[in-house]
């Protein structure tokens, strides 16, 4: 394997497993990588830090994925990376009574640009670089073996391959792979569109989200925002909400939100699904709620446009919290990686001043367990819940 060094000034990152190595960090990068290469890296003092493969050209000129030196990429070194990441899922998901989460979460398993989400008896695989692209045909080979799935389908059309010059891909790669699949999370029933469905298809990285909204949903009218399919309307019927309703943009999300709700035996007729932008029907609405769900996209999705997406959440938030009772419930999400847990409880705690109301936190949650993060790798941070209680 190649190896490269890094400077002495620059190698604490690397000791300390971070995944990403800088170009800066390198004393000298020779001509001719290719993507996907693997590499082993080392101080100017020659001794060994971390192995990898080379990324690009570009500023991430390595990624990292392991810490033995005589290591050696294929379908083997696939496999046991993916049976160690299958052992904690097992250990600590699927006695939940679930069949469906992330198996693989890139960098944070040692797989840097690899996803791999996990529905049922199939799988759905995402390649965001193109050196991990490269050992496509190992990897899959790897979940074939360590799995046994029915069948692997690709969801790489995703906006981040673009900075690695890579077109948008999907379709099927191995075995059969039907339109809906039906998935257990915590007992509760589910059907998800893999092949068209937004991410991979559903929202796995709220499962302990959906989970903890239960015990706020007794007895309340429950206003479920950017619903998508319906997961945090199906655990707030499961909770024993009054009355739920669903708002998203999308027909077909809300269809599949229907059945979704019909599949676990609960009452349709208290459930109320409406297509349309949530912050119009924020604004038009005249109804107050006990209980609200806001679960937007991602505002900031470029940290150049980070004031516009701040500027977004204040907006949303602050609709909400005028369609919410007095001691009510708020939950409040952000999936960006550009807005920090603290910088959005700031942003909340504006939000609740320019309303004139008292907020509480009373959860706050970040990544699920089937969502690792190495301790070192900051940027790997995106998801932020917290539930809010007025008036406490």
């Amino acid at each position: 394997m190649l190896k490269l060094t890094i400077r002495n000034d620059r190698s604490g990152p690397a000791k300390g497993f971070h995944p990403w190595m800088f170009s800066k960090a390198l004393a000298s990068v020779p001509e001719g990588i290719t993507p996907g290469e693997p590499v082993l890296l080392y101080d100017q003092s020659g001794n060994f830090l971390a192995s990898g493969y080379f990324n690009s050209y570009g500023q991430i000129s390595v990624r990292l994925w392991g810490q033995e030196e005589g290591e050696e990429a294929g379908m083997d070194f696939f496999a046991r990376r993916v049976a160690r990441a299958l052992y904690v899922r097992r250990q600590y998901v699927e006695k939940q009574d679930t069949n469906a989460y992330r198996l693989i979460n890139g960098e944070s398993d040692l797989l840097p640009g690899l996803i791999v989400d996990k529905y049922a008896d199939y799988l759905v695989v995402q390649f965001h670089t193109r050196g991990i692209e490269r050992w496509k045909n190992d990897i899959i080979d790897a979940l074939e073996r360590t799995m046994g799935p029915r069948g692997i389908y690709e969801r790489s059309d995703i906006p981040v391959r673009h900075f690695d010059a890579l077109q948008p891909v999907s379709g099927l790669l191995r075995g059969q792979v039907p339109d809906i699949i039906e998935i257990k999370e915590n007992g509760l029933k589910f059907l998800v569109d893999v092949k068209e469905g937004q991410k991979t298809g559903f929202f796995l990285d709220q499962r302990d989200k959906r989970f903890a909204f239960m015990k706020y949903a007794r007895e309340k009218h429950v206003l479920n925002c950017f619903s998508y399919t319906g997961g945090f309307s199906v655990y707030a019927m499961a909770g024993g909400a009054k009355r739920v309703i669903s708002v998203d943009s999308s027909n077909r999300a809300l269809d599949l939100a229907r059945e979704n709700i019909v599949l676990n035996g609960f009452d349709a007729s208290l459930c109320e699904f409406i297509c349309e932008d949530v912050k119009k029907y924020l604004k038009g609405a005249g109804e107050l709620f006990e209980a609200i769900i806001l679960d937007p996209p991602a505002f900031i999705k470029d940290r150049r446009k980070k004031y516009e997406g701040l500027a977004g959440y204040k907006s949303i938030n602050g609709m909400a919290l005028r369609h919410l009772v007095p001691g009510g419930i708020l939950l409040s999400c952000s999936c960006s990686a550009h807005l920090s847990l603290n910088d959005f409880r700031y942003l909340l705690s504006e939000v609740g001043a320019k309303a004139h109301r008292t907020m509480a936190i009373l959860e706050e949650y970040t990544h699920g367990i089937d969502h690792p993060q190495l301790v070192p790798f900051t940027e790997g941070e995106y998801l932020k819940a917290i539930f809010l209680k007025d008036g406490f």
